[in-house]
Parts: C-alpha cells; structure tokens; sequence
C-alpha cells in the first residue's frame, strides 16, 4: 500500500471514530436490535389480542448466548461464501493461465438427434 493511500484511510477511519463518539457522548440511545419492537406495534394496532403463530424450540439462557450464537451463524455463512469466491476466482485464474476453458468436446464427437 503506498504511504498517500494509508494516510487517507487512516483520515477516514478517524473520521468515522471522532463521529461515533460524538454521537455516543451527546445522545442518550440504546443499542440494540429490532426484534422484539414488531411485536409491540401490533399489539398496539390489533388492541392487545396478537398471538405468536409459533413458539421458538429453545430459547437461549441469555442475551450474551444468543448474540454469540448469531455472530457464529453469520461466521460461518460468511466462511462459506468467501469459500465459493475463493474457488471460483481460482478456478478464473488457473483457466486464463492454462488456456482451458472448461471441458468441451471436438468437433468430431457431437452428435446431433
């Protein structure tokens, strides 16, 4: 990386920080996410009479266990994905250096109905 790209990325990510602290300095807000948040506003509209259709099979002792099981899932969906664009940017690569272009039969050997 040269020097002039490192300093503006390193200008961008202290821009990004001096603005997160600013903004969790001077506002009083909560993190946290937005499951649960649907469930109000319909029983808000329907009067109190909203019933699941489905109850979750297990639910996790604690907040800390569930995010920490979300972040696995979303560690290995992206495992997975990053395996597929690795093994297909391989394959590109080694198919530009060799000249191959998959399998494909000579002329000789089609055969048509």
């Amino acid at each position: 990386m040269s020097r002039k790209l490192e300093l503006i990325v390193l200008a961008i990510l202290l821009i990004f920080v001096a603005q997160f602290i600013y903004i969790s300095s001077t506002t009083n807000a909560e993190y946290g996410g937005a499951d649960d948040k649907p469930e109000g506003v319909i029983e808000e509209i329907t009067g109190g009479t909203y019933k699941p259709i489905a109850e979750p099979i297990w639910e996790p002792p604690s907040g800390e266990i569930e995010s920490l099981l979300f972040a696995l899932q979303a560690a290995i969906g992206a495992g997975v994905i990053g395996y597929f664009f690795g093994y297909y940017r391989a394959k590109k690569n080694y198919e530009n250096k060799l000249g191959y272009k998959g399998k494909s039969k000579p002329e000789g050997d089609r055969h048509s109905l």
